[in-house]
């Protein structure tokens, strides 16, 4: 029920929508294909418009060159004509020939406006439109050259071309100079250079369509290698974790194959391995189950209570057997599944937890007449492990060494520890592991010949797993306090790395 009495069934939208956790959010898929075409046409939608305005540029520039060329002809026709009135007639006359002679030679048109100037050497008008304003810093510009600039006459934009000219009246050393200069409005300049844009921009809206087809198809194709591993991959049986042909498959996808195959037969032979326990378990499994049934089903045949009761003793010998195989198969599951088992690792004191595991063991070591000792370490030597798979690491040791010791022997715990390891050892007084045996014993349900011992083999295999995880080496040596050749005994020792000393924290450090 809602709070206000409402049945849960009404419940709005708002009461069970949830917003996306940023976990949810990291899930997301994103398209390899998508991102490629967005790499692609990012920078192709960015340059676009800046290829645009350099086109502008460029356009302005090739349309000013001929209009520049024409106004520099016109300059120069103008120069010759005010040479030629200054030398053949006199200052007075001068001004009427000039500006008639350039009045017929300019030719304005219906698009732009022309306009012209001529100042004698003191700077005084000759002919022209007074409005047309002369260059500024005249005494940095050379004689004789024709020379550009932007300027405005009426607040309109004028393109100007003006040449400065040395007469003999202005004597030359005093800096007199004539100015003829010619100017022309901008419209042919704009509507040539809008030409050439169109002619260069148009195409490319029809050309970019393109583009960005041939981008799409030439992505699809190159992705396509993809589509058919995955399609092989689909098509493949369940059961098929054969190597995938690399030779199929693009350069570039040849890694990820590789460690594709790679896990693929890391994952065959854990299958394998699997298999070959769980086989290796059924068989073991039969012998103490059938043990079981078998006495069973005999004490249900006999009636002298000797022989039920010689019947239920080895049913409860054959059940003990199956127990503990059961119990080290779970374990040895366990060991080897543990998910991240960094993450369970913890500090702890070794000393400790060994003396903990030898005094469970003190009852068992009375019941077969075996000296069970510990030696603790004179400092605490503290690890970072799992204290449950220690445990049953240690447990496997005594028990095994319990197992194959004589009546009257020993077994030995001992802690101690090195500057950068901390030891484990069990040592016992039994016959000992030769030394060719010494790689198989680690091997599950591997057990020596002739050896006349009770057990399933998985042991030391546990003891190899739980040592693999915490990054610890187990090796096996003579007892060297053995005291007859016949029993040499065995040594195992587990050397896992101590944990680096707490640094105190700044304010507990003192100071002399």
């Amino acid at each position: 029920m809602k709070p206000g009495g409402a049945p849960a069934d009404e419940l709005d939208e708002d009461d069970w929508y949830e917003p996306p956790t940023s976990e949810q959010d990291e899930t997301i898929q994103h398209s390899l294909f998508g991102e490629i075409l967005d790499w692609m046409l990012a920078p192709l939608l960015l340059l676009w418009p800046m290829s645009i305005a350099i086109t502008y540029l460029v356009a302005k520039g090739i349309a000013n060159q001929p209009f520049d060329h024409a106004l520099e002809d016109n300059v120069t026709m103008l120069v010759q004509q005010f040479k030629l009135a200054d030398g053949t007639q006199a200052a007075g006359q001068l001004p009427g020939r000039a500006g008639g002679n350039a009045r017929e030679a300019l030719r304005g048109d219906d698009v732009d406006a022309v306009y012209y100037l001529m100042l004698d050497q003191q700077g005084r008008y000759l002919a022209g439109d007074r409005d047309l304003p002369p260059p500024q810093d005249a005494e940095r510009y050379r004689s004789g050259t024709v020379l550009f600039r932007n300027d405005a006459v009426h607040g309109t934009p004028v393109r100007v071309a003006f040449s400065y000219i040395d007469t003999p009246d202005g004597g030359g050393d005093d800096g007199e100079r004539a100015l003829v200069q010619v100017a022309e409005t901008l419209e042919k300049r704009a509507q040539l250079a809008n030409e050439i844009i169109k002619g260069v921009i148009l195409p490319q809206f029809i050309i970019l369509p393109v583009i960005l087809a041939l981008v799409w198809f030439a992505l699809s194709r190159g992705l396509s290698p993809l589509a058919q591993l995955q399609e092989r991959i689909r098509a493949r049986p369940p059961d098929d974790l054969s190597p995938i042909d690399s030779g199929q498959v693009p350069e570039e996808i040849t890694p990820l194959v590789g460690s594709l195959n790679d896990m693929l037969s890391r994952l065959s032979l854990s299958i394998e391995m699997q298999k070959r326990f769980i086989a290796d378990a059924a068989h073991q499994m039969k012998t103490p189950l059938a043990g079981m049934r078998m006495q069973s089903e005999l004490a249900l045949r006999q009636t002298d209570q000797d022989e039920i009761h010689r019947s239920l003793q080895q049913l409860a010998k054959s059940s003990e057997a199956a127990t503990r195989l059961v119990n080290q198969l779970l374990a040895l599951a366990r060991a080897e599944n543990q998910p991240q088992a960094g993450t369970a690792f913890e500090p702890l004191e070794l000393s400790e937890l060994a003396r903990t595991v030898v005094q469970d063991w003190v009852q068992a070591s009375f019941a077969q007449q075996i000296d069970l000792g510990f030696e603790q370490a004179a400092e605490p030597v503290m690890i970072s492990g799992n204290p449950m798979m220690l445990r049953e690491l240690l447990g496997n040791l005594i028990d095994n060494a319990l197992r194959y010791t004589p009546l009257g022997g020993s077994v030995t715990v001992r802690v101690r520890s090195t500057p950068e390891l901390a030891i484990l050892e069990v040592e016992d007084t039994g016959p000992g592991i030769p030394q060719a045996e010494r790689s198989h014993v680690f091997e599950r349900f591997y057990r020596i010949l002739g050896s006349n011992v009770d057990g399933s083999g998985l042991g030391l295999a546990i003891v190899r797993e739980i040592a693999q995880q915490h990054g610890a080496e187990v090796d096996i040596f003579h007892n060297p306090r053995a005291q007859t050749p016949k029993l040499p005994g065995t040594l195992l020792r587990l050397s896992i790395a101590l944990l680096p000393p707490a640094t105190p924290p700044e304010d507990d450090i003192t100071y002399g």
